[in-house]
C-alpha cells in the first residue's frame, strides 16, 4: 500500500494505489507531493539539476534500490509516523502544468495526474535516458493511466 502526503488528488491517490499493483509491489511506503510555482520550480530545478529552467515536474528519490518496502528492508528509510517506506518527493508546476495541457489538448487533470505518475516511476527507479528504458516508462505511464481511466 502507498500513502501520499502532502497536496495529492484524489486521481494520484488512485494513481498510486493502481501503480503499486500493476508493479507488484509489496510493503506500505509513503511518498510525498508538492507544488511550486513556475519561479520557485526554476530555482529548485537549477539548484537540484544545474538546469536554469522552469520544469513541469521533479523527483527526489529516496532509494537507490526498490526491494519489498518493509521496515526489515529499509530501517532507516521507514517512517513511523506515517507508516512505510519514504520514497522520496514528487514537486509539480501547475503552471507549466496548465501550459502542458492546453499544448497537447487535454485537461489539466489529466497532465497533472501524468505528471504525478512520471515522477511517481522516478520514485519506483525508472528512468527515461535510453531508448528502451523510455519505452517501458512511457508503457507504465499508459497502464496506470488506463487502469484509473485518465486517458487523454
Amino acid at each position: 500500500m502507498i500513502k501520499l502526503i502532502g497536496e495529492a488528488t484524489e486521481e494520484m491517490k488512485a494513481a498510486a494505489e493502481a501503480a503499486f499493483g500493476l508493479l507488484a509491489l509489496e510493503g506500505e511506503c509513503v511518498a510525498e507531493v508538492e507544488y511550486l510555482d513556475g519561479e520557485e520550480m526554476r530555482a529548485l530545478n537549477a539548484r537540484s539539476r544545474g538546469v536554469d529552467a522552469v520544469t513541469d515536474v521533479l523527483s527526489f528519490p529516496a532509494l537507490d534500490e526498490v526491494m519489498p518496502l518493509t521496515y526489515e528492508n529499509y530501517p532507516f528509510e521507514y517512517d513511523d509516523y506515517n507508516g512505510g517506506v519514504t520514497l522520496g518527493s514528487i514537486v509539480i508546476c501547475p503552471e507549466r502544468a496548465a501550459e502542458q495541457a492546453e499544448e497537447y489538448g487535454h485537461s489539466v487533470t489529466r497532465e497533472t495526474t501524468y505528471l504525478f505518475v512520471h515522477g511517481l516511476l522516478h520514485l519506483f527507479g525508472y528512468d527515461h535516458e535510453r531508448d528502451e528504458d523510455r519505452k517501458a516508462m512511457r508503457e507504465a505511464e499508459e497502464k496506470i493511466l488506463g487502469a484509473i481511466g485518465v486517458n487523454r
